[in-house]
């Protein structure tokens, strides 16, 4: 069967690295993709927005399935159209893309159903906005409503930066809103399922960093690294998110007539062992789609079809034991102003090991010369017995990477590790 993956980012690349694999796949096409993506599918350049222009390359092209990765996409409605066109896709509707779409949405459906997560007060206005924070303890979150690329969620220590940051949204593109809510304490983890509009197949746990320094410092960023196993999911913990989170919202999703299909990524605050929601995101995660695709042992093409079609009742997905985490190289300035074009070499040696791989995040090819083309540009990923030996495999294949324009932190999977400072 022929494969229309679209996005060009790590979580793109990590899919279609992963999809390649299936003895079920033709041609993997990838719309725009990127130099690392190029190497595993056919780039292809579409408009997007032009959901006509993607259905006619379908319908030429013999698309079987369309997997959709970023969020815009999703809830620009390019799933909907697809289907109305007779064309299987994985990923949701406009409607049940909300829950990312819209923080104000997805809050007032925790609040509706009783769905944990932390106490809210949605804004219109920049002046109530800021008069409701005066009244609330410190620190305090302010979030854009609307799609913000990874930049529209502040932790404000202070009124002043609270107040900057309701101006910031209210200035901005972000959505005509904003969400104010209570600061959670805790460990954050990356919960991840598939859905079909009626059943959630749990997948493997995640942790990701979004801090662009070591020692969680800095300004937040998309993620800069990630591994899996999340030790602080237990199996206990993991069926309460199932029961007390995930499965609450499928049902609701439903019963609105707005059902979700796809993968819904739930950003956790675990406390006391003890679940609350953060967010919710409509597409795998981006650094952690690469440590799942390294852990993932089955064919990944059957569960998204399985997906789609709405039959995953009886799928069962098989992991490696093994661990991995992924390291994420940025162009040095990100998340700030940061310089595109320099060039990236040794990629060949850093890859070498057979448990290593390197994802592309943002690259392009100029003749033979490989030049970064992002803010993240590299997500270079390993897998070991444990996350110890799976960073110590990544920073090794990251040391053999000669990029001076980069920069990586040099402490990812130090929560799992604190407990075992020879491992750190």
């Amino acid at each position: 069967m022929n494969v229309l993956l679209i996005g060009g980012g790590g979580r793109e690349h990590a899919l279609a690295w992963k999809l390649r694999q299936s003895p079920l796949l033709d041609i993997l096409y990838c719309a725009p993709g990127n130099a690392g993506i190029a190497e595993v599918a056919k780039c292809v350049a579409l408009d997007l927005a032009n959901h006509d222009a993607v259905i006619r390359f379908c319908r030429e092209k013999d698309i079987a399935l369309v997997v959709i990765g970023p969020e815009a996409p999703l809830v620009a409605g390019l799933a909907d159209d697809l289907e109305a066109a007779g064309i299987k896709v994985f990923g949701p509707s406009a409607a049940a893309a909300q829950l990312e779409g819209s923080k104000g949405f997805t809050k007032d459906l925790c609040a509706e159903y009783g769905i944990p997560t932390a106490s809210y007060r949605r804004f219109a206005d920049a002046h109530a906005a800021k008069a409701h924070v005066k009244t609330q303890a410190l620190p305090i979150v302010v979030k854009a409503d609307g799609l913000a690329g990874g930049k529209g969620v502040t932790v404000a220590a202070s009124r002043d930066e609270a107040e900057a940051a309701i101006d910031a949204c209210f200035a901005g593109a972000l959505g005509a809103e904003v969400v104010i809510e209570e600061f959670l304490e805790g460990e954050e983890a990356s919960f991840f399922a598939l859905v079909d509009g009626t059943a959630a197949l749990p997948l493997a746990t995640a942790q990701d960093h979004k801090r662009a320094f070591d020692g969680d410092k800095g300004p937040n960023t998309g993620g800069m690294g990630a591994y899996s196993q999340a030790p602080i999911m237990t199996p206990a913990l993991c069926a309460r998110v199932m029961e007390e989170i995930v499965i609450p919202t499928v049902r609701v999703m439903r019963a609105r007539g707005t059902p979700f299909k796809g993968v819904l990524y739930a950003g956790l605050m675990i406390k006391d062992r003890a679940p609350k929601l953060i967010e919710y995101n409509v597409r795998f995660g981006d650094p952690e789609a690469q440590v799942l695709m390294m852990r993932l042992e089955s064919d990944l093409l059957p569960a998204l079809l399985a997906t789609a079609e709405g039959r995953l009742g009886k799928l069962v997905l098989n992991w490696h034991d093994e661990a991995a985490l992924c390291v994420v190289m940025a162009a040095k300035g990100y998340p700030g102003a940061y310089e595109k074009g320099t060039e990236i070499r040794g990629l060949g040696e850093a890859g070498a090991d057979p448990d290593v791989q390197v994802f592309h995040a943002g690259t392009k090819l100029d003749g033979t010369r490989l030049l970064a083309d992002g803010g993240r540009v590299l997500g270079v990923t390993a897998r070991g017995k444990d996350i110890a030996e799976a960073k110590r495999r990544a920073y090794r294949a990251v040391d053999k990477i000669d990029w001076p324009g980069g920069f990586c932190r040099r402490d990812i999977g130090w929560r799992a590790l604190s407990g075992c400072p020879s491992l750190k």
